[in-house]
């Protein structure tokens, strides 16, 4: 397998931000004479050599400033008062989540800075071997991509004291070239460490720190709260790093604790609401007072099912057989057994442990007993110990793991866990005898086989599970564990000891995790539970680390965030594909990438730690939509040529606005569930639609304003797994023959054919760019950087205006170079039309004169505003000529409504609907959708319904449709159309011209006319947005 990589725009953001600071630096290399040292045995060698470095920044403090809080202002980070420095050198701050790529984002820096300012000299400095190794592995893994973006590689390399060649290279090569080096190689004590600043005979009598030091690098500090510590609290290294005489400092981390000179911000919560990272929930354990005369029991788990009451999984206590002692057993008891009986008559259970309830319905599920005891999901009573509880961790992670991998399986996504545990002896221990497994190690295996066992005989028992019934069958359990440690000089495995410079002991630790990450994603590939040393909670993470489980003692100096972060990034299959919202659309991302955490604690514990190191990022964010959000805030147009600071007229009317549109709640000031509901890319066309003309170039930069709100209801960054409800198939239902008529006749699959006149299409563009295509008039500011891009013949007349603003229009022959066909004539997915350049052409010599003029106005602004009307032209004119044929084929049912897993949360995004439902419980995206299912599943007139799944989708030439509903009505219910397909949106047919415009109406159109096409005339399709609407369509 081989990790791919995507260009991805946040990450592109983060970039242009960094490299925006820097505009007007005028792109020079720094040449100097190498220092060879001592030569006096080296005739050959004492011709000059020449070195390559970065240049000075050329720009005043007083532009860095102003460029600055223009890139401060456009990612609404509040503006830094002066350009702060560490120890008299500018530095500045990214902000980036764990599992969001920030090593891939500062290696795509370098490669923009020595394209844009000529820069080629970097250092990455980072606080341990471990890190150091993960971001070599980045550099290795994203050479391919980047060559391929950029025409060339990147020469990089880890500093070693005994291969100081490298050092020569890196000094005198003019390409891109990066030094790779620990804290500990350059501050500590050791004398290896010392070496940088020596004078060595085999280096010619030369300081290392000196040759590095002539090139003037760029530091990257990864992590820069571990390496430099705080003003108030300073370590060695925030001086000895000012040795590499740094140009300027960029600071990469999740949690800065200083913030220099903010120029991008990424946190938890953006990440989390752009589905960026995986969801975080948590099974918490809680431990409930007891004595030695009260039985030990836990509940595991309910066990719901569509056609039976609900069954209780529970470990307790049995008298072991032919006198082998007490023993504990877990097993699924239903309504009425006695756990007396079943434990073999022990004296513990003798007084009313006979089940009297078990309830699945409410946010927390539980068991009655007659006497009046409740224990709920993850709760033990009775007399317990440490070891208990990790027992119980360890089968809670195993049966996480298990229905995580059954539910991924057959999408090749291979599933892994990571234990984190105190001290290697726990899990292997070296004797007289040699290797012995320790505590862990066996109670792993133990508990793996019981699972299975249980899993194999209750949970797998239909056919489609086949195949991954024998995949869990291929392995033993003693062959998908592994433990990861540092290796001491005999070989045996220790606890990692970071902190110092040690070379290959601590290396042996991560080499597996980091070298040959790519196999530990291999279904081939037998490990799928990792056994670590706590150490190993920094530097590594692996995107399909599914669950997290931390067998040790509680530790208040180990964040919580540390220890989900090593299972953050979302997911990739065995064609190291990301599984991300481009992949599986947005409404499946947190359906497949969910972390769950098992904590030693209860949930509510965990929750609130975790809550509590959040509030710092929440407190920042805004909480409302309201006008007073706008006011003061820099927005930039589609060109990003263009900046206005929105005034408190302008930002009335942009509530405005969004309140009229639907996106802004009017009375609450909350973003609503139609906002909530649309994807990043239909939010922007709605903001720009609800905005007006004037502001509709500046649509994007409003929308991230809007992202910016944090809504508690649906900033929910972590839930309680044990609400977490799988939704049932009725069979009974699925079997029926109402439901059979009703899916056949909506199973067909279409396909479609648009033929239509293209001079119609032309001639439709050309009005809609003569009547409809507005750009801003843009100004710039001439620098020596621009004049680069200006012929000779023109430079000393635009030399003179150096400084001086001036109309883009005036320039616009001599610097812009955009092809405006190819970029019209880009495929859709990449930005553009997807129409033929001859196409374009023909649109182009049609519009008047005075419309094209617009181009040199504002040239971005002309090419993204005619790419959106000729979309939206072309939207309608297939949508006019469509027509839809049936194909000789169906979707399968079985595909659709039983291999795909749909979970819920009770309270969040799920409810019962026991009545009239396909399944048991029901996954609602909005407050419509909630109502309309309740509406339906309470009436008389409706025999059976579905929410249809994603899979289930109609083609269209916008791409894939996923209709809502599928509705069947009982027959003598009055209703003229037995069998109908909803869409709920939250507008009704008669406001749907209002209420859903662009790409998202035309779906909508090209479903009415598939299902036409595949009806006899009884079963129809209609958008509404209650029960009440639905009523008057079909009758």
């Amino acid at each position: 397998m081989k990790l791919r990589f995507k260009h991805q725009k946040f990450q592109a953001d983060a970039v242009k931000a960094t490299c925006d600071i820097f505009t007007g630096q005028i792109d020079a290399s720094h040449r100097f004479a190498i220092d060879q040292g001592d030569l006096s045995n080296n005739l050959l060698s004492r011709l000059e050599r020449t070195g390559f470095g970065n240049a000075d920044i050329s720009l005043q403090d007083a532009q860095l400033i102003k460029n600055l809080h223009e890139v401060q202002g456009l990612q609404n980070i509040p503006r830094s008062s002066r350009i702060e420095k560490l120890n008299s050198r500018p530095v500045f701050t990214i902000e980036m989540e764990t599992g969001t790529g920030k090593t891939y984002t500062y290696i795509k820096t370098m490669y923009e800075l020595n394209k844009q300012y000529g820069w080629c000299k970097f250092i990455v400095v980072v606080p341990s071997i471990a890190i150091r190794e993960g971001v070599y592995k980045s550099f290795q893994t994203t050479a391919d991509h980047f060559a391929e973006d950029y025409g060339k590689k990147i020469r990089f390399f880890i500093y070693n004291s005994s291969k100081l060649n490298e050092l020569e290279q890196f000094s005198e090569d003019p390409g891109i070239n990066v030094m790779i080096i620990n804290t500990q190689a350059f501050n500590a004590r050791g004398a290896d460490a010392l070496r940088i600043y020596m004078q060595l005979d085999s280096f010619q009598s030369r300081r290392p720190i000196d040759v590095i030091a002539a090139t003037k690098p760029i530091i990257i500090v990864d992590e820069p709260q571990s390496v430099l510590g705080t003003d108030r609290k300073a370590n060695v290294t925030r001086e000895s790093i000012m040795r590499f005489n740094p140009l300027f400092f960029l600071n990469y981390s999740a949690t800065h604790r200083e913030d220099f000179n903010k120029v991008y911000r990424l946190d938890a919560v953006d990440a989390y609401q752009k589905q960026l990272v995986k969801k975080i929930t948590v099974k918490g354990i809680t431990v409930k007072g007891g004595t030695a005369t009260n039985g030990y029991l836990y509940l595991q788990k309910i066990n719901t099912y569509p056609n039976k009451k609900p069954t209780a999984t529970i470990a307790f206590e049995v008298n072991g057989k032919s006198g082998s002692g007490i023993m504990r057993k877990t097993k699924t008891l239903v309504l009425g057994d006695d756990i007396y009986v079943h434990s073999g008559e022990l004296e513990a259970y003798h007084d009313g442990y006979k089940i009297s309830g078990i309830n699945a319905r409410d946010e927390d599920g539980f068991v009655d007993f007659v006497n009046g005891i409740r224990i709920h999901e993850g709760e033990v009573i009775g007399e317990t110990n440490p070891d208990d509880l990790r027992r119980i961790q360890i089968r809670e992670t195993i049966m996480s793991h298990l229905e995580t991998e059954r539910k991924l399986y057959k999408k090749g996504i291979k599933v892994l866990s990571l234990f984190f545990i105190d001290e290697v002896a726990k899990y292997k221990k070296y004797t007289d005898d040699g290797e012995q497994k320790g505590d862990y190690a066996k109670i792993f295996e133990d508990e793996f086989k019981k699972a299975i066992d249980i899993y194999l005989s209750q949970q797998l028992q239909f056919e489609e599970d086949a195949d991954f019934r024998s995949y869990l069958e291929k392995f033993q359990a003693s062959e998908i564990h592994a433990g990861y440690f540092s290796i001491d000089k005999k070989g045996h495995a220790i606890n990692s000891k970071e902190g110092k410079e040690g070379g290959s002991d601590d290396v042996s630790a991560y080499d597996l995790i980091m070298k040959n990450k790519e196999r530990l994603l291999d279904l081939k590939e037998p490990v799928r539970f990792i056994f670590s040393h706590s150490a190993l909670r920094e530097g590594w993470d692996n995107p399909n680390v599914f669950q997290i489980c931390t067998l040790r003692k509680s530790d208040a100096e180990i964040k919580k965030r540390q220890e989900i972060g090593r299972g953050l990034r979302l997911c990739v299959d065995q064609n190291g594909i990301r599984q991300d919202a481009e992949i599986l659309g947005e409404n499946l991302v947190h359906d497949i990438n969910i972390l769950t955490v098992i904590a030693n604690e209860s949930y509510e514990s965990f929750a609130s730690s975790l809550q509590n190191e959040f509030n710092e990022i929440i407190a920042k964010r805004p909480k409302d939509a309201s006008a007073s959000l706008f006011i003061g805030k820099n927005i930039q147009d589609a060109s990003g040529e263009r900046t206005v600071t929105i005034d408190t007229a302008v930002a009335g009317d942009i509530y405005l606005g969004l309140v009229t549109a639907g996106l802004v709640d009017k009375t609450t000031k909350q973003l609503t569930d139609a906002y909530h509901s649309l994807t990043e890319e239909k939010k922007i066309e709605r903001v720009r639609e609800a905005v007006g003309d004037m502001l509709m170039p500046f649509a994007e930069n409003i929308q991230n304003i809007l992202a910016s709100v944090y809504d508690p209801k649906r900033g929910q960054l972590v839930t309680n797994a044990r609400r977490s409800q799988k939704l049932n198939l009725n069979q009974d239902k699925f079997a029926s023959a109402k439901f059979k008529e009703l899916w056949n006749r909506i199973n067909e699959k279409t396909y479609y054919t648009v033929e239509f006149d293209e001079q119609e299409l032309i001639d439709r563009c050309v009005k809609a760019l003569d009547m409809n295509m507005r750009v801003t008039k843009t100004e710039v500011i001439i620098t020596e950087g621009l004049l680069k891009s200006v012929g000779k013949d023109k430079l000393e007349m635009y030399r003179e205006k150096i400084g001086t603003p001036i109309e883009i229009s005036e320039i616009s022959n001599d610097i812009v170079k955009y092809d405006l066909i190819s970029e019209l004539a880009k495929f859709q997915n990449d930005g553009g039309t997807s129409l033929t350049r001859k196409t374009i052409a023909k649109i182009l010599s049609g519009i008047k004169p005075e419309t094209f003029a617009k181009f040199k106005m504002n040239p971005e602004e002309f090419i993204h505003n005619a790419i959106q009307l000729i979309n939206g032209e072309k939207a309608a004119t297939i949508v006019e000529h469509i027509e839809y044929d049936k194909l000789n084929e169906r979707w399968d049912g079985g595909e659709i409504f039983i291999n795909g897993e749909i979970t819920g949360e009770y309270n969040h995004n799920l409810i019962d609907t026991p009545n009239k439902h396909l399944y048991d419980k029901l996954r609602y995206d909005s407050t419509v959708e909630k109502d309309f299912a309740e509406e339906l599943d309470k009436s008389e007139a409706v025999e059976v319904y579905v929410k249809l799944p994603k899979r289930f989708y109609i083609d269209t030439p916008m791409g894939h449709y996923n209709p809502d509903w599928a509705i069947a009505f009982t027959d003598g219910s009055g209703v003229k159309h037995i069998y109908f397909v909803a869409e709920t949106k939250g507008v009704s047919e008669g406001q749907l011209d209002v209420g859903v415009k662009g790409v998202e109406k035309a779906k909508i159109e090209c479903a009415r006319k598939h299902f036409a096409k595949i009806s006899n005339g009884d079963t129809i399709y209609g958008v509404c947005n209650s029960y009440q609407d639905l009523l008057k369509l079909v009758s």
